[in-house]
Order: structure tokens, then sequence, then C-alpha cells
């Protein structure tokens, strides 16, 4: 992954050469350029997409949840198979 300030000089160097072109470009045709230039960036970072990352935060939640779920049904064995306390009542005759 580039460190923050190489992976803005490497973009910035890119966008200039695409801005200062000899020959003009259509809208379209700097668009897709434009857009070629960011996601190629993009990439190079270790990012994931919305998508994915919406899908790995369900997997989590359903995880957490039966993580939870688990940990009440061993509190409930470990209390059943706990031995009783011990009667401290004062006695009375």
């Amino acid at each position: 992954m580039l460190p923050p300030k190489a992976f803005v000089d490497a973009i910035s160097a890119q966008a200039s050469r695409l801005f200062n072109g000899e020959s003009p470009l259509s809208r379209h045709e700097f668009e897709a350029q434009f857009k070629s230039m960011v996601q190629g960036a993009l990439i190079r970072l270790d990012v994931i997409s919305r998508e994915e990352f919406d899908s790995q935060m369900a997997v989590l939640a359903r995880t957490r949840a039966r993580l939870e779920a688990l940990e009440a049904k061993v509190a409930a064995l470990e209390a059943k198979d706990a031995p009783p306390a011990p009667d401290t009542s004062p006695i009375v005759e």
C-alpha cells in the first residue's frame, strides 16, 4: 500500500498529465480517462467496495448474535452444574 503522500503525489502527477494533454479531449473521453485513473489509484490502496463492507458487517452481526447465544447457554449450564450455595440463614428455635 502506498503511503498517503505518495498516493496523493501519484494522483496529482497523473491528473497533471491528463489536464495538460497536447490534444484536446472530448468531455466523454476526459471523464473516461479520469475515472480510469482514479480507479487505478484506488486499486493500489487496500480498500474494499461498499457492498463487500456491508456484507462483512452482516456476517459479523450474525456471528455476534450466535456468540451471545452460546455464552448465555454456557452460563446457564454452569449455573445448573454449580453446587448450591450453603444456607447462611440464622437458625431460629
